[in-house]
């Protein structure tokens, strides 16, 4: 069920390093938001639309397992795949995982999230166009369908 990964590059900065001249813990969760944020303006649900159906993506979890160094001159690449859905994408869980220079794992974040209806401050099932959207994410070897 594996397809092609979605993947984003990103820049490293100065600002983004620690005491020690590696990445700061807090940027790969940024990066991850990043690319999440990326897939889904890129097919239509924008932050503007978001505000306007008074629906928005929440996190349950976040857990980024560190590998290796990522250093000020390293080369990243960020890939995005869904590892569990409900059927009507009202809830669901995704991986990303962070290459360094092309060729090496440096960490891996896992997500488990789903759709607050903002207004009542409620979890809902999105709208049918954002289903469309979250079944078009790539599918990880491991993806499975969850039960609610």
């Amino acid at each position: 069920m594996m397809t092609t990964p979605y993947t984003k590059q990103v820049e490293v900065r100065w600002s983004d390093l620690d005491p020690n001249f590696h990445l700061r813990h807090s940027v790969y969760y940024d990066w991850g938001a990043f690319v999440r944020m990326s897939f889904m303006t890129e097919r239509g649900i924008t932050p503007s639309l978001l505000m306007q159906l008074h629906t928005g993506p929440i996190l349950f979890r976040e857990e980024c397992i560190f590998k290796r160094e990522i250093s000020f001159n390293d080369k990243v690449e960020l890939n995005l795949t869904l590892t569990k859905a409900t059927h009507d994408m009202g809830r669901w869980s995704m991986k990303h995982e962070i290459w360094k220079n092309g060729d090496t794992l440096s960490a891996i974040l896992h997500i488990d999230g789903a759709w607050l209806d903002t207004k009542i401050r409620k979890l809902t099932v999105p709208p049918d166009s954002f289903r469309e959207v979250f079944e078009s994410v790539p599918k990880s070897a491991d993806f499975s369908w969850i039960e609610k």
